[in-house]
């Protein structure tokens, strides 16, 4: 990069630093830090919630699997099919007894709703969750900046992680939501600086139309319905006529599938599982719950969540856009697609930065990306520190901590926490690759039994505290099943649905007794046992 761009990048982490400094002035208890007084009007947190759901991953990965990567397209449009529906939800079900009952930690609800265990519980997953992933996500993009710009990873590691650590530890939500709306208006710049100049390139839109691949337009699929079922089909010389191997045409045949009504990002799937998905996380994750929690009044939170809803899917049509101009480029101009590593594709955005944009706009971009990784690392750090302070902190204290004891905790948390996440960070290392689709599962293994224990919590009075830490462990549990034995069969979107499925079934039946209890343990002996048999065929194959 040139010294201008460096200067760039020097300025924007300078300002944020010293934004936060004005912003701190005037916060005086944990409430001020981790909720900003309740004054933000819903336009900047809706602007500070898809900034952080837009962050460095969807900057670049998304449109290069948009334009470029074999097998993308548009397709990708059908994650955001159900944003909509769970905004439904969350406006009508979700907040309103949660902006009501004056919480920090949208956990502490369910203490009151049920009891400590299950507080704790879900706390606790979403604290190991959201610190691992935004250390692989700071990974992630310090690998792209070092091997495209030759900035060394521990620089971006430092540059992104210590720059966020700073002004949100002094300026607390206030910072968060006040950066991610100038984060989000830098990522628009580049979003819109590099679709311009890829189109010139391309040499207008005309051409751009008849270059690009017919394929990539695809976005919505049918006839997928992400399961896939096997069958174990095999003569054996009993009278059921089911062995091994044998009729099957296949050298040991043992296992034969039928893959049409397979695959991903299938329309019933995405719809299905994506409500779950998404209700849970704007809803039940810390990290964004608290931007709504922190709206000047129930009315101003239901806007916010009514504006994400309508315009996150313009936003990611933008970044999709840019995706085919750039994708399209690469693959109709050898001299742009030699520079991207062959298994690599999500260096394309990157690399067209680097070589097709003037000095300044480089850094400016650099910028960006390093913004859209902050803008989900800070508020990982404010809602880490609440959650720590609120759901475990405070009550092993029983409640003897002074507002001025808890402001000063929530600081040094922020402090601990972000040291957690840039040594997750430096030590990521080879796993990073895979470890960023792991992230998704995970979320998915738990987001249908968090989303249930909330909804039980606000749409049922019958239903108890061990009853749902029942169905909490059984939704998991059943997720944990399809993940170990069936990932090849059960698209991953599918576990938000089964995970809420499971979660409701075992709660409201342990709920009605002791004979109940004793036929969910029974009901639960005989799938494992056939999951032992069926299982057990495969391994011996």
């Amino acid at each position: 990069m040139s010294t201008l761009d460096w200067a760039v990048v020097t300025l924007y982490a300078t300002g944020l630093i010293l934004l936060s400094v004005y912003l701190s002035k005037g916060q005086t208890s944990a409430k001020d830090y981790y909720l900003g007084g309740r004054t933000f009007r819903w336009w900047q947190i809706g602007l500070s919630t898809m900034a952080t759901q837009l962050g460095a991953v969807s900057f670049i990965s998304a449109p290069a699997f948009v334009g470029y990567r074999e097998g993308g397209g548009l397709i990708w449009l059908s994650y955001e099919f159900a944003v909509p529906l769970a905004m439904i939800v969350l406006i009508v079900v979700l907040f309103p007894p949660l902006y009501r009952s004056g919480v920090i930690s949208i956990y502490s609800y369910l203490e009151n709703r049920f009891n400590r265990n299950t507080r704790r519980l879900l706390s606790a997953v979403f604290q190991f969750s959201r610190a691992f992933a935004s250390g692989i996500t700071v990974y992630a993009v310090a690998i792209v900046l070092e091997a495209v710009f030759q900035i060394p990873v521990w620089i971006n590691i430092i540059a992104v992680g210590v720059v966020a650590l700073i002004y949100d530890t002094l300026g607390g939500m206030k910072a968060v939501v006040y950066s991610d709306v100038i984060q989000m208006a830098i990522l628009f710049v580049g979003f819109i600086l590099c679709s311009f100049i890829a189109l010139d390139l391309l040499g207008g839109w005309q051409l751009f139309t008849e270059s690009l691949d017919p394929a990539r337009l695809k976005a919505i699929d049918f006839s997928s319905t992400g399961i896939i079922i096997p069958d174990i089909i095999a003569n054996a010389g009993n009278a059921a006529n089911i062995g091994v191997g044998a009729g099957t045409g296949s050298e040991s045949g043992a296992v034969s599938v039928s893959a049409s009504s397979g695959g991903e990002f299938g329309f019933l799937p995405m719809i299905t599982g994506g409500f779950f998905l998404y209700a849970a996380y704007y809803g039940c994750d810390q990290s964004q719950a608290q931007r709504i929690l922190s709206a000047m009044s129930l009315k101003e939170a239901r806007k916010a969540l009514l504006f994400n809803g309508f315009m996150r899917f313009p936003t990611v049509l933008l970044y999709c856009l840019m995706g085919l101009l750039i994708g399209t480029y690469a693959l109709t101009t050898t001299e742009f697609s030699s520079l991207i590593p062959v298994d690599k594709p999500d260096y394309l955005v990157p690399v067209f930065i680097a070589n097709y944009l003037p000095a300044g706009a480089v850094g400016l971009l650099v910028a960006a990306i390093m913004a859209a990784a902050m803008s989900s690392l800070d508020s990982a750090l404010n809602s880490l520190s609440a959650a720590t302070l609120q759901d475990f902190v405070i009550p092993a204290k029983k409640g003897e901590m002074t507002e001025q004891e808890q402001f000063r905790m929530s600081k040094y948390l922020t402090i601990a926490w972000g040291a957690v996440t840039i040594t997750l960070a430096f030590f990521a290392g080879a796993i990073a690759p895979t470890i960023i689709e792991a992230i998704n599962k995970i979320g998915s293994l738990f987001y249908g039994p968090i989303i249930a224990t909330f909804l039980i919590a606000m749409l049922s009075k019958k239903i108890s505290g061990p009853s749902v830490n029942a169905g909490i462990i059984a939704g998991v549990f059943v997720n944990v099943i399809l993940w170990l034995f069936f990932e090849d069969n059960v698209f991953w979107f599918w576990w938000n649905a089964t995970g809420f499925a499971s979660t409701v079934a075992v709660a409201a039946l342990w709920e009605r007794g002791n004979s109940a209890k004793e036929i969910m343990l029974l009901l639960g002996y005989f799938f494992l046992i056939i999951l032992i048999s069926y299982t057990l065929g495969l391994w011996l194959l």
